[in-house]
C-alpha cells in the first residue's frame, strides 16, 4: 500500500470498517483499539491481508482462506510490529493509562512525531432507539448503562494527542438521547478539548452504499487550522441491490457454497472491488430454518414482489398456525424481505446475529436469510475481508460496522485538507 504520510488511531474499532477506508486511502495505522476479541482477531487478520498485498504474497493469504494454513501460519509472515497496533483492551478510567503507554511505545518505534487523525465511536447501543425502546426489559437501565459515558474515553485520546482532525461516528439517536442532553455533553467536552466541531447527520447511501444507514458523524479540527467540515457529494450507485447477490451461489437453508455462482460479478461489484479475480469465497453458509419459517418468508418475499407492490407482511395477517409469538402488537414487521429490486436496501443490523427474520433474502426460490457473505457485501465489505469468531460474533461485528466505501470517502475528503495545510 502506498501510504499519505499521515497517521490516525481507530477507537472502538469493532470489526474494522472504518478502519478499512482509511487504509484504501493510505494512511498509516498506528493502533486499532477494540474490546471484543473476535473483532480485535478480525482486525489483525485484515493487516495480515495488507501486509501481504504489499509484499506480492497474497497467496499466502488466500491459502489461510481455504483453510489450508492455520491463522498462526498466517500471522507469523507478518512483522510483529505491524500486529501490534491491535490492542484488545476495554476502554475504562482504568486501563486508558496502559493503552496509552502502549501507544506511545508504538509512536516512539515507527519514529512517529504526531497523531493526524483519531476516527471511531463508542459502542452504539446506548444511543440506539431499539436499545432505548427495550431498556425496559434490561438489567441495567438504560440511563446506567456505562457506555453512555464512553465519549469521555474518546474525548481524553484527543487531549493527550491533540490530533489535526478527528472523526466521531454513531447511530442517529445520539442526537435524542437523555432529552439530548447526552449530545450536548459530549460537543461540550470536545469543544472544551480544544477543537471546532461540526455534527451531520449522513446516510451511507449517498457514499454510493446499497444501503440506508443513517449515522451522525461529527468532525472535529484543531482550532485556529482552518479546516473544516468536508463537502459531500452525494454519489450514486447506479446499481440494484440483486447486483451485490447475483453471482453468489444459490444456497437453501442449511446449505453452504465455497464457490462463486454461474453468474459474473455485476459492474457494480466489479468497479468498488467488492470482488477481484483471485478472491476466495468466504462466509457464504445459509442458517437452517425451520418450515414454518420458510413458509413464512415464502409470504413475505411474495408479498413484496408481487406486481411490483412493495407491500410488508404483517405479523397478525398470518394464518394462526403460522403464529408462534404472543406479543401480536409490536414488532409486527418482524418479517422483512431484502428490497433486492431497489436501489437501497435497509439498514444492517447486528440483530442478524439473533435470527435473519428482518434480512431475509430477495430470491423466493432460496427462501432463507442472509449468509454472512451477502450481509457483508451489503455493507460493502470487499470479498477478501475475513470475520474471525463464530458466525453470531460475524454478523455482529457486520451490523456495527461503517460502510467501507463510506469510509474511504471520508478518509479521501480529510486527506485533501490534511495535505494540502
Amino acid at each position: 500500500m502506498k501510504t499519505n504520510g499521515l497517521s490516525y488511531i481507530d477507537l472502538f474499532a469493532g470489526a474494522g470498517g472504518l478502519s478499512e477506508g482509511f487504509m484504501q486511502s493510505g494512511y498509516q495505522s498506528i493502533a486499532h483499539i477494540e474490546m471484543n476479541e473476535h473483532a480485535a482477531k478480525t482486525i489483525e487478520t485484515r493487516i495480515a491481508y495488507f501486509h501481504l498485498k504489499e509484499k506480492n504474497k497474497l497467496r499466502k493469504y488466500y491459502q489461510y482462506e481455504r483453510g489450508e494454513i492455520t491463522r498462526e501460519e498466517l500471522l507469523a509472515l507478518v512483522p510483529m510490529d505491524e500486529l501490534k497496533t491491535v490492542i484488545n483492551e476495554e476502554m475504562s478510567p482504568k486501563t486508558i493509562k496502559g493503552i496509552f503507554q502502549k501507544i506511545d511505545t508504538i509512536m516512539s518505534e515507527k519514529e512517529l512525531q504526531k497523531v493526524d487523525v483519531i476516527i471511531g465511536g463508542p459502542p452504539c447501543q446506548a444511543y440506539s432507539l431499539v436499545g432505548r425502546a427495550q431498556s425496559s426489559h434490561m438489567i441495567i437501565p438504560m440511563e446506567d448503562d456505562l457506555r453512555n459515558e464512553l465519549y469521555k474515553m474518546y474525548v481524553q485520546f484527543l487531549i493527550k494527542y491533540k490530533p489535526r482532525m478527528f472523526v466521531f461516528e454513531n447511530v442517529a439517536g445520539i442526537k435524542t438521547a437523555r432529552g439530548g442532553q447526552a449530545f450536548k455533553n459530549l460537543q461540550s467536552y470536545m469543544r472544551r478539548a480544544g477543537y471546532e466541531i461540526e455534527p451531520h447527520e449522513l446516510n451511507a447511501k449517498d457514499f454510493g452504499v446499497l444501503q440506508s444507514r443513517k449515522r451522525v458523524i461529527i468532525v472535529g479540527w484543531l482550532k485556529g487550522t482552518g479546516y473544516e467540515y468536508p463537502n459531500f457529494d452525494i454519489i450514486c450507485g447506479n446499481a440494484k441491490v440483486e447486483d451485490l447477490l447475483n453471482d453468489l451461489r444459490i444456497l437453501h437453508p442449511g446449505e453452504s457454497s465455497s464457490e462463486y455462482g454461474v453468474i459474473g460479478a455485476s459492474k457494480y461489484v466489479r468497479k468498488n472491488g467488492i470482488r477481484g479475480n483471485a478472491d476466495v469465497l468466504t462466509h457464504h453458509v445459509a442458517r437452517p430454518h425451520t418450515e414454518q419459517d420458510i413458509e413464512i418468508y415464502k409470504r413475505t418475499i411474495y408479498l413484496w414482489f408481487n406486481n411490483q407492490q412493495h407491500e410488508r407482511l404483517k405479523y397478525d395477517d398470518l394464518p394462526e398456525e403460522l403464529k408462534t409469538h404472543r406479543n401480536r402488537t409490536s414488532f409486527v414487521d418482524r418479517f422483512k424481505v431484502i428490497e433486492g429490486d431497489m436501489d437501497y436496501c435497509h439498514t444492517i443490523l447486528a440483530h442478524l446475529s439473533k435470527d435473519g427474520h428482518y434480512f431475509i433474502h430477495p430470491d423466493i426460490n432460496q427462501h432463507r436469510s442472509l449468509t454472512v457473505r451477502e450481509a457483508a457485501r451489503l455493507q460493502s465489505f470487499p470479498d477478501n475481508y475475513f470475520f474471525e469468531g463464530p458466525r453470531t460474533s460475524q454478523f455482529v461485528q457486520i451490523g456495527n460496522a461503517v460502510p467501507p466505501m463510506m469510509a474511504k470517502v471520508i478518509a479521501d475528503k480529510l486527506k485533501e485538507q490534511l495535505i494540502d495545510k
